[in-house]
């Protein structure tokens, strides 16, 4: 890999990979949104492939270097509960933290203490950091202005700092989180039903409709679950398979979407139709009724089902 994530600080990118071993204490989400941003910028097929890339990977040409993990250097973060929540809350930005997780790109573990500022820290050297944004003109700008650059100034030169804060990194708790990668969404679903079904779910978690301008919210949400199981029905998935499918994407149990499938069918979105099986019970084909049937597109299915949970 010709270039690696660095992170955006003052006065040059500091590369990642120029650390050894490091450790990144107490980000907020800004912060750990840049670091994640420049890991996709030099990874994108890895942290966040499109569907054309699954569909390619699935097929055998899919440029497996591309989404090779070796040549990331791999970070240790080390954050509180509330800064990886509010990093994570669209499927999108989750799903891509989620793909480093997998490839053990990212290390990320429970901060109990809040730090008085960030610090990353290195085997030899440690310095904090303090965040700044930019408005493109020179001038600094406050955290809420639309549009602006963050950046981190580097302050001090401790290498003590790692003595701080590696025991205690090494002893705390992985952060588990629950929204799974963009490539498992897809095999889930191109295994159990088919690759067409897989595309349509991915869309549909991708869709931005009115108020969901940051995108679906992490699979806790019941938002993200009633997506993708209107997707399946929508394409007349088998009830079984298509619960089967949502587990192996990692989006929640088939008992989970048994739920879903009663608040679909209260609210007139899908119906079931049995049919009869030589030996054993009938199997249940899900299909789309009302506004979900005469969706055509990834927003006109999110729109369809929009509000289904109340």
């Amino acid at each position: 890999m010709a270039t690696g994530p660095a992170l955006p600080s003052t006065p040059d990118p500091l590369p990642l990979g120029a650390l050894s071993d490091p450790i990144l204490v107490d980000p907020g989400p800004r912060l750990l949104r840049a670091v994640v941003e420049a890991y996709r910028e030099a990874a994108p097929a890895l942290v966040e492939p499109s569907v054309a890339e699954l569909a390619g990977e699935a097929h055998g040409d899919g440029g497996e270097g591309d989404r090779d993990p070796s040549g990331l250097p791999p970070l240790n973060v080390f954050a509180g509960e509330p800064a990886v929540d509010a990093m994570t809350a669209g499927f999108r930005p989750a799903s891509r933290l989620a793909a480093l997780l997998d490839a053990d790109a990212i290390d990320l573990r429970v901060l109990d203490t809040p730090q008085p500022n960030p610090v990353l820290v290195g085997a030899e050297t440690g310095f904090a950091l303090i965040g700044s944004e930019r408005d493109g003109t020179g001038g600094e700008t406050s955290e809420e202005t639309t549009g602006a650059v963050s950046r981190w100034h580097r302050i001090g030169d401790d290498a003590t700092l790692r003595e701080r804060y590696a025991p205690r990194f090494a002893a705390a708790e992985p952060y588990r989180l629950r929204t799974p990668s963009r490539r498992r969404v897809y095999e889930g679903f191109a295994t159990r039903c088919d690759e067409s079904v897989a595309a349509a779910v991915l869309r549909a978690l991708d869709a931005e409709v009115g108020a969901d301008s940051r995108g679906a919210a992490g699979p806790d949400s019941e938002e993200t679950r009633v997506r993708a199981y209107a997707v399946g029905a929508r394409e007349g998935a088998l009830d079984r398979t298509l619960r089967r499918a949502c587990e192996d994407a990692g989006l929640g149990s088939p008992s989970t979407f048994t739920r879903i499938k009663r608040l679909l069918r209260e609210a007139e979105l899908i119906e079931t139709v049995s049919e009869p099986q030589p030996v054993g019970r009938p199997r249940e084909r899900l299909a789309a009724r009302g506004a979900l049937a005469a969706a055509e597109t990834a927003e006109e299915t999110v729109a369809a089902v929009r509000g289904v949970t109340g």
